[in-house]
């Protein structure tokens, strides 16, 4: 993935939490499996903009530290901060090269992490520096693009993505386009890695009691746009979340 691309987009990335896929699908699915933080440390991997680390800050978390591969992306995640002050902080850092902490962390999180390792080898190196990242028993929990996604299926339009097979492959899995359906649009490529190359690589970790979670839609999107409208998305997933133990 591009740092430069990411350092372009800055601010703007905060717009995808407004497209109904990632409204009533990938925000309601990823709070709901992270559950209860209150009194909780986390550690927000590839934070972006903070949009997860400001909710779970909200949410009761004692301590949240965002760290992000861009500049631009912590400066946006911090310049929000300075105009809702929550005690977040924030910092910019490759967690392929993650640094270590004075104290572990009680849970991590990596919405859009491992999917960017170049091959399994980084991805393995970014698994451990997160489980040496948590006090043992602490929880790390992902959201990636779903290993067996049909690239063949309805179109995701009308959530306000495409998502498309660039024909390339690399040791992880097949490369894959993301745009969001933004004025303008924001594309950006990464991989859609195999589940064995998950499991393996966070295994060698050391992490344990590795469950996939569905996507699901609230309540709430059900509401907005009715029962039929979801059906594509949920026959065929473009995401897919799991959680495992340190």
């Amino acid at each position: 993935m591009s740092v430069q691309l990411y350092d372009e987009i800055g601010e703007a990335f905060e717009g995808f939490k407004s497209l109904p896929l990632t409204k009533y699908g990938e925000v309601p699915s990823f709070l709901g499996m992270v559950g209860d933080v209150r009194g909780r440390s986390v550690l927000d991997l590839a934070s972006g903009t903070g949009f997860y680390s400001r909710e779970l800050k909200r949410r009761g978390a004692s301590e949240v530290l965002g760290i992000d591969i861009s500049g631009e992306m912590v400066a946006a995640a911090q310049a929000f901060e300075e105009s809702e002050p929550l005690g977040v902080r924030y910092e910019v850092g490759d967690v392929a090269e993650l640094r270590e902490f004075d104290e572990p962390f009680d849970l991590a999180l990596g919405v859009q992490l491992l999917n960017y390792a170049p091959d399994v080898a980084a991805m393995e190196r970014m698994c451990r520096n997160v489980h040496r990242s948590l006090r043992p028993g602490g929880e790390f929990f992902v959201l990636a693009q779903k290993p067996d996604y049909r690239f063949d299926g309805p179109s995701l339009e009308k959530y306000g993505f495409l998502c498309e097979a660039t024909g390339e492959e690399i040791e992880t899995g097949p490369r894959v386009r993301i745009t969001a359906l933004l004025d303008p649009p924001i594309s950006f490529v990464g991989a859609c890695p195999r589940r064995e190359v998950y499991e393996g690589s966070l295994r060698a970790a050391g992490f344990s009691e590795l469950t996939w979670v569905p996507l699901e839609v609230s309540e709430a999107g059900v509401r907005e746009y009715g029962a039929d409208f979801w059906a594509d998305c949920l026959a065929n997933p473009p995401f897919e979340l799991l959680r495992c133990r340190a």
